[in-house]
């Protein structure tokens, strides 16, 4: 890529289509596109074939996907594999008829099989049962990583898979019924600390921002309590106590979004496919894993996100709430070799994301 390639950003105003955007500028890029979803439905094939028709993008990012946490993954699993499949169909088809140079595919770590051994390596993708609860997002996004292997093979594309893990960072989604461990853990304990402050200002403005089934901070104390019971921040006397689902033993890799941006536009201006290739006879497992190489559990998240907020309550874990696949750790020796490393560890990443929620949102 040089300074004026045009580049299409697909997902520009998610956690990360915003960090490879804002990454692209602070390098240089000047000739970035992007469509809001309003003026872009990429699950439309239409609608996707006309746009690359008419802009004809030399680089795409494909960091447009419906996301969500283990509730919203389980609760609506036909929107996550039919939105999925459709907006990466479309993109990569349309990038391959309008001969794109080179096309970057964001999946997640969840493609991997439950029980497979860790740290992940690529090598284990389809070598078990996936995790339940997001069985058909993770289908969708091994059909991403095939498709791009299967054009490249067929057609001479370049096309790359990336896998990173956990994500965090600003743009976040902190919407409790949908958002991931780690924000949703810094909302609640957030409002957990306010609570035992009795600062109705911070609950209310927090409420104004982002609703909780919809109860704004315009609502009666005894709503906002009672909105608050239902995603466990209660207070017993003059405690304030914060229920966390599952054991809390779960082991999390999380990986700074503007970090995981960071790799994508490296790979992007320094790599490509055939870089990725290990095998000259059956060539599989392309894509790359983007994380840290270390995790941390729930449970210690949990304190460690308590003592950045400055929350002196309890914590009541759940286990009665699915824990999920109890640890997902990526090895990312693969990424290494090809010179990129993480900058940003979790201590660093809690803070950073703490700030930007309490100043920012």
């Amino acid at each position: 890529m040089d300074k004026h390639s045009k580049i299409y950003v697909a997902g520009h105003r998610g956690l990360v289509g915003s960090a490879i955007k804002k990454n692209l500028e602070a390098k240089g890029f000047t000739n970035i596109l992007v469509r809001t979803h309003a003026e872009l439905d990429l699950t439309d094939a239409k609608a996707t074939a006309d746009f690359f028709g008419t802009e004809k993008p030399e680089y795409v990012f494909l960091a447009a996907a419906k996301v969500g946490g283990i509730v919203a993954n389980n609760t609506y699993r036909a929107d996550f594999i039919y939105e999925n499949l459709m907006i990466q169909n479309n993109v990569i088809h349309q990038s391959y008829v309008h001969g794109v140079k080179k096309l970057l595919f964001l999946g997640s770590t969840c493609i991997y099989p439950k029980n497979a051994p860790q740290p992940l390596k690529e090598d284990y993708l389809l070598t078990g049962a996936l995790e339940y609860t997001n069985e058909p997002y993770a289908i969708a996004k091994i059909a991403g990583i095939k498709a791009c292997e299967s054009y490249n093979l067929q057609y001479g594309t370049n096309f790359m898979s990336v896998m990173p893990t956990n994500l965090y960072g600003p743009n976040d989604n902190f919407d409790l019924e949908k958002s991931h461990v780690l924000p949703a853990l810094i909302r609640k304990i957030h409002l957990g600390k306010a609570l035992e402050n009795n600062d109705w200002e911070t609950i209310q403005s927090d409420l104004n921002r982002l609703p909780i089934r919809g109860i704004d901070g315009q609502a009666s104390q005894a709503e906002i309590l009672q909105v608050l019971r239902s995603f466990g921040i209660s207070k017993n006397n003059e405690t304030v106590v914060v229920e966390i689902w599952g054991s809390g033993k779960p082991m999390r890799e999380f990986l700074w979004s503007e970090d995981m941006a960071d790799a994508c536009v490296f790979l992007m201006e320094n790599r490509d496919f055939s870089d990725c290739v290990t095998s000259t006879e059956e060539i599989r497992n392309t894509h790359l894993n983007i994380g840290t190489g270390s995790d941390i559990s729930i449970a210690d998240l949990t304190q460690r996100i308590k003592a950045t907020v400055g929350f002196k309550g309890l914590f009541v874990f759940n286990a009665e709430k699915p824990d999920g696949t109890m640890r997902k750790l990526t090895d990312v020796s693969k990424l290494n070799a090809l010179g990129w490393k993480h900058q940003v560890d979790i201590e660093e990443g809690v803070n950073k994301m703490y700030r930007w929620y309490t100043q920012e949102k």
